[in-house]
């Protein structure tokens, strides 16, 4: 469910922790720590919070977006895997999309698409989805993307999800003489 300002000071109470405020939490917690179980536990929780349109702004304050980005660069699968799922939950927003688009996260979305993790892939198909506009197309659908995204479209048998979320990206963003 998404929250809005009322629904949150029913759920914080008088004395719990303003969301702002504890997101900044996980942050320095992730900044902080050297454990990897911990990082991955940190940005599993940062991208549960990023589907929630509520928690945008905080993202974007917080510089979480720039953090999701980091974690798709790192050689730890699972905070490639959150982090491509922080990206995809929160990219739906143009705003967020913006941040992502400018911090360079196209092309490390696109490299998530040959990740061994379902999940992973899943999240860069749905980002890509979102992510696709007028001023970014052709850093997205340059041939060999749109060649990976149609072998997905193609694996109906193999992973419907992966077969579904392809489909869906080149319905709405590839041209049938593409």
């Amino acid at each position: 469910m998404f929250t809005n300002d009322r629904r949150q000071a029913e759920r914080t109470g008088r004395y719990g922790t303003p969301r702002v405020q504890y997101l900044q939490e996980l942050v320095s917690e992730f900044q902080n720590t050297t454990d990897e179980e911990s990082k991955e536990r940190i940005v599993a929780h940062l991208a549960n919070f990023a589907y929630d349109p509520y928690n945008y702004t905080f993202l974007r304050q917080l510089n979480v977006l720039e953090l999701f980005l980091d974690c798709i660069t790192e050689p730890n699968e699972k905070l490639v895997e959150f982090g491509a799922g922080g990206i995809c939950n929160s990219c739906v927003d143009p705003e967020n999309a913006a941040v992502i688009t400018r911090c360079g996260g196209i092309p490390l979305i696109i490299q998530c698409l040959s990740s061994p993790v379902r999940n992973t892939v899943n999240y860069a198909l749905g980002s890509l989805y979102y992510l696709c506009t007028a001023s970014t197309k052709e850093e997205i659908l340059r041939p060999e993307v749109v060649e990976v995204i149609q072998g997905y479209a193609a694996a109906g048998a193999v992973n419907v999800s992966f077969s579904n979320l392809a489909r869906a990206f080149l319905d709405k963003h590839v041209p049938e003489k593409m």
